[in-house]
């Protein structure tokens, strides 16, 4: 059984305040499997790996590392905020940023390396620690990632925090009735920044 203790918050238009109350709900969860694991547009992340590219203008094309504080650095427009953003938002504040200098630039914004989507796994598994997200990725697969659980692991009692989109939530898994059930929809997909505790 998978089980969410879901916090909402009500938000302002910046992420980070926070306004009036919070309620905490329960309830049973069985989301169809296309609801879970389907990722939206990629938000770029503190540490991805960015290649701008400035068509016909190589001293304004580079490769950036999106440093700790969300930015990365570029000739022109110096400091510009990239986490946060999906690389054609991205690509087009840096198309405004150039404007005053160059007519009409054209940017490309790819992402060569991805290395912000994680999920952390720690208590009675082999080999706890930090995982990458490289596809969808399920309960059962980050166990598996993680060697497994030790003989002192209780199964039924496992806890994934989360925070997504300004809400944050406790989904209890039971996975003993994961593997029996047989229901695809309980092994839950994992979100960037989940962490799994397993007592």
């Amino acid at each position: 059984m998978v089980r969410r203790s879901v916090l909402v918050c009500l938000c302002l238009s910046l992420p980070s305040l926070f306004a009036f109350g919070c309620a905490a709900t329960n309830e049973s969860v069985s989301q169809p499997p296309h609801e879970q694991g389907s990722f939206e547009a990629y938000v770029i992340g503190p540490e991805d790996v960015l290649e701008i590219s400035v068509w016909q203008n190589q001293d304004l094309s580079r490769t950036v590392t999106v440093r700790p504080d969300g930015k990365i650095s570029l000739p022109l427009v110096n400091d510009i905020q990239a986490a946060g953003l999906t690389p054609e938002e991205l690509k087009a504040r840096i198309r405004a940023g150039l404007k005053p200098y160059t007519e009409d630039p054209h940017v490309a914004v790819i992402v060569q390396q991805i290395n912000s989507w994680r999920y952390y796994i720690q208590g009675e598994v082999r080999t706890p620690g930090v995982y990458p997200i490289r596809t969808h990725t399920t309960i059962s697969q980050a166990v598996a990632m993680a060697g497994g659980f030790t003989e002192f692991a209780k199964k039924s009692k496992i806890q994934v925090y989360r925070k997504w989109k300004g809400f944050s939530e406790v989904i209890e898994v039971d996975f003993d009735e994961v593997l029996s059930d047989q229901a695809a929809e309980r092994d839950i997909y994992l979100k960037p920044g989940d962490t799994i505790v397993v007592p």
